[in-house]
């Protein structure tokens, strides 16, 4: 399966410059997503960008990492362009680049369940409850079978139907690992907390 990062925000609301490049316990947020994936069974791992990211740009290049240079235009287009880019028919594995928690067995894992459903996508999701318990409130949260869940930012999708809407499995997995993306100060404290191991 290949596997795309999405990097070319602006990260504004986080007022530390370019997102991918901001510091967590002495890495930055990309270098951990890109880790997870080159420790898990990816076959090909692109990071998609855009002008606001120049720098970005230069890191990836810099460690040999594929870029792939979008218009800018917002997340879903700009990764339809990504996904484009590639030439992907099968199924590519699309993460933000906000989720440092990420680990090669978990995005395994998640990629595993796939393999075992009929729809042609699948979407991660935490649930709200987890949010609550951690004292985070997300940025989006859709009712779905009676429960409220908090998309993870984690999506798979088919590359050959990728300018189609597919029908996606909602995949609800309770962890801390999909459920802290950074886009506050609070968020990138949350994750030292947890990197730290002093939020169970």
């Amino acid at each position: 399966m290949d596997a795309l990062v999405m990097a070319g925000g602006r990260g504004s609301r986080l007022s530390m410059g370019e997102k991918p490049l901001v510091e967590l316990e002495g890495r930055v947020l990309l270098d951990r997503v890109i880790e997870a994936l080159a420790k898990s069974s990816a076959s090909r791992i692109s990071v998609a960008v855009t002008q606001n990211a120049p720098r970005t740009r230069a890191w990836c290049l810099d460690r040999g990492i594929e870029v792939l240079d979008t218009s800018g235009m917002g997340y879903v287009p700009d990764m339809v362009e990504a996904v484009e880019m590639t030439g992907a028919v099968g199924p590519v594995m699309v993460i933000m680049a906000d989720l440092p928690l990420l680990t090669g067995a978990l995005l395994d894992r998640i990629s595993a369940i796939y393999q075992e459903r009929p729809e042609p996508a699948l979407s991660c999701h935490t649930t709200l409850e987890l949010h609550r318990r951690i004292g985070r409130r997300p940025d989006a949260v859709f009712r779905y079978h009676g429960r409220f869940i908090v998309p993870a930012g984690v999506n798979i999708l088919k590359g050959s139907c990728i300018r189609e809407e597919q029908e996606d499995f909602h995949l609800i997995m309770d962890l801390l690992e999909l459920a802290v993306n950074v886009n506050t100060q609070d968020d990138l404290a949350l994750c030292r907390r947890i990197l730290r191991g002093e939020l169970l």
